[in-house]
């Protein structure tokens, strides 16, 4: 095991104050919105004590790092204003998009890129605050409430909009994000604020569609978001955001796993590329009734498993010594208080440091006062020594 470190990115929807406040570190003075910890080429962590890559290092070392590169990335997440409106390609999808994107000339690190890499990018967030989000399609028992509450105040653009369900979640969904007619005054009447204090949801839907017509005026995305569910994240709740899952994150600190991909579709309240036909191409349209995922618990874990193979959350408190099972490669980090880890040697871990439990380490025991995050993989192959 060895300490690990990065510089968050700074994204302009991020904290300035969390991701510090919740490491015990300096703040930078701009956002700070992601500290990703991983080796994909976007942003890899570097070995403290060296200041090299973990991709440099993991070239060096493969023996201790393990066949390719690592198939998560761990991130901690903090949110001030909304992110886009957004989702994630499947593997397939990924693997098609970059090969297209790359015969086309696109330059990597062209801003009008879809695919920067091949792979898919399934996600779990553990909110550490109070953690909004929307996250895929709202029933449609909800949809047909809200679009009747519209229809009911007379609201411009809502006869069409409520047609445009009729047919179908994509042909609604394509009608806003590409403009069509009665869209933007649509978005005009949500922008103004329109209030249903006689249904909890509604006027829920209706209050963040104003909400995010503040940050992105005119955006189109603001008429998207009443489609979909407005989760309230507690401390220690987490959501699990499959290939396909339309969302945007709206405010809040977490600590996020995910495959190790940068590859995002776009569709609204953001000023970075957007591609609605692709975004369209790829969204996952059926209703979702429970975007939550449910950890499990067993001595002092709990365990965020969203079964795809690619990676497994582990959150442990440790108050004396808690016993565990995770084989790395791993990524491990502490956000309060301190532990020892304890595999075939030791490793101090101090709130906001982190550390690399290497290909063929076993953490077998976590000692001390403290909360930490281990992202790590059930499928990972080691290579044969």
């Amino acid at each position: 095991m060895f300490e690990i470190v990065n510089t968050p990115r700074d994204y302009a929807w991020g904290s300035r104050t969390a991701i510090a406040g919740l490491l015990g570190t300096v703040p930078s003075g701009s956002p700070e919105a992601e500290l990703w910890l991983g080796d994909h080429p976007a942003c890899p962590a570097r070995v403290k004590s060296t200041g090299q890559s973990l991709i440099e290092w993991g070239a060096l070392n493969p023996e201790r790092f393990g066949t390719g590169p690592l198939p998560f990335l761990l991130k901690v997440l903090a949110a001030e204003s909304p992110l886009s409106i957004q989702a994630h390609p499947t593997r397939v999808q990924a693997e098609r998009g970059f090969a297209t994107e790359n015969a086309a000339g696109l330059d990597p690190d062209s801003p009008t890129r879809n695919y920067r890499d091949a792979n898919h990018k399934p996600e779990v967030i553990v909110a550490l605050s109070d953690f909004s989000a929307l996250c895929g399609f709202r029933p449609s028992s909800e949809q047909a409430v809200i679009i009747a509450e519209l229809l009911h105040q007379g609201i411009p653009g809502s006869s069409e909009l409520a047609s445009a369900v009729a047919r179908g979640l994509d042909t609604a969904v394509g009608w806003i994000l590409t403009r069509g007619d009665g869209v933007d005054p649509l978005v005009e009447a949500l922008s103004a604020g329109i209030r249903a204090p006689s249904d909890a949801v509604v006027d829920d839907a209706l209050e963040t569609a104003r909400m995010l017509a503040g940050h992105f005026p005119g955006d189109p995305g603001v008429a998207v978001s009443i489609l979909l569910n407005h989760v309230m994240l507690r401390p220690g709740e987490a959501l699990f955001l499959p290939a396909g899952n339309i969302h945007a994150y709206l405010h809040g600190l977490g600590i996020e796993v995910m495959a190790a991909s940068d590859n995002v579709l776009r569709g609204g309240l953001t000023s970075k590329h957007v591609d609605v036909p692709e975004l369209l191409s790829v969204l996952d349209f059926h209703e979702l009734h429970e975007p939550r995922l449910e950890a499990t618990e067993s001595n002092g874990m709990r365990t965020f498993d969203s079964g795809l193979g690619d990676f497994i959350l582990t959150e442990i408190e440790a108050h004396h010594e808690v016993h565990v099972a995770i084989s790395g490669p791993a990524i491990a980090i502490a956000i309060a208080g301190e532990v020892m880890l304890h595999s075939d040697g030791e490793c101090r871990l101090a709130r906001g440091s982190s550390v690399f439990i290497e290909a063929g380490e076993s953490l077998h025991r976590v000692t001390g006062n403290g909360r930490i995050f281990v992202a790590h993989s059930p499928t990972r192959n080691i290579p044969k020594t």
